[in-house]
């Protein structure tokens, strides 16, 4: 039987609009659990980690960070708990919770393998930096933070500055990107399928010429954030944008990847239920993690 670690991070703190913190409850509620021991799964909850939303902690700041001591706090713990996962030999499958969490399930995925690749499923590049960035939400630097660049307090958690190489970084369905993100990208030859290219060369071959570039990398990380998709498909998410993903797209996005056989650990991030028609997008995250992991029509 396939063994599975499942936990959630109810954080908002990486942004500023509130609601995301409810997205593990909401993709719980959906059915995930049960959905994935139907495709026979062993699944472990471990529950949700706790997150420390007192004021003094709140109030401690770091300049051009906003919730800096508590986003940092909490993805210290969750490095640890994906290392954890790894070492109990089970695949890790965090639910967010804002994309700031990434810092966290990278940082521990990476220290048991010699190069992580990871796959950024965004609308968002999420490579900010403190100069570039025009909000100061930490949501829009993880990947950033997992390449080594950032404060030192957040590159280095849970081991050295840089957890992966810009090389193993592909990133898919990215729509709005900043200035100073757009310059980083191009500087440090980021590999990037717009929804441009998805929309010329069609998913199957986006997600193949993915696969071929990341075959060196012995482990691959998904952080797959619901935004990726259309807002009229998903419109319950942290950061809607428009002109994303198909339902379908996405769905063939993660179809592939599982028959490639080369994801070992996986986030999905960014379900707002406040902004949700009828816990939809949660649902369809739901059909996402399932069908990423084995779910088949017949």
């Amino acid at each position: 039987m396939k063994q599975l670690s499942m936990i959630g991070v109810p954080m908002d703190l990486g942004q500023m609009r509130r609601g995301v913190d409810m997205g593990p409850s909401a993709i719980r509620y959906a059915g995930v659990l049960e959905r994935l021991e139907e495709i026979g799964y062993e699944v472990e909850d471990l529950g949700d980690l706790p997150i420390e939303k007192n004021s003094r902690l709140l109030q401690k700041q770091q300049p051009d960070y906003h919730h800096y001591q508590a986003v940092k706090q909490v993805n210290e713990k969750l490095a640890h708990q994906v290392s954890s996962i790894f070492q109990n030999k089970r695949f890790p499958l965090v639910l967010g919770g804002d994309h700031s969490i990434a810092i966290g399930t990278i940082a521990g995925a990476a220290s048991h393998f010699q190069r992580l690749g990871v796959i950024w499923l965004d609308a968002h590049g999420d490579v900010n930096t403190k100069e570039t960035s025009p909000s100061g939400n930490i949501h829009g630097m993880p990947l950033a933070i997992s390449l080594g660049y950032g404060d030192q307090g957040l590159t280095s958690i849970y081991g050295t500055s840089a957890k992966v190489r810009p090389e193993d970084v592909v990133l898919i369905a990215t729509r709005e990107l900043d200035p100073g993100e757009k310059m980083f990208l191009k500087k440090h030859r980021i590999k990037v399928f717009t929804m441009h290219e998805i929309d010329l060369l069609g998913m199957p071959e986006v997600m193949k010429q993915t696969v071929d570039y990341l075959k060196h990398c012995d482990g691959v990380h998904l952080s797959f954030d619901l935004d990726s998709l259309d807002p009229d498909e998903a419109p319950g998410v942290g950061t809607p944008v428009n002109g994303g993903l198909t339902y379908r797209e996405s769905l063939i996005a993660v179809e592939l990847l599982h028959r490639e056989n080369i994801i070992t650990s996986a986030e999905f991030v960014e379900v707002n239920p406040i902004l949700d028609e009828r816990n939809k997008t949660a649902e369809k995250t739901v059909d996402l993690i399932s069908s990423l992991l084995g779910e088949k029509l017949l």
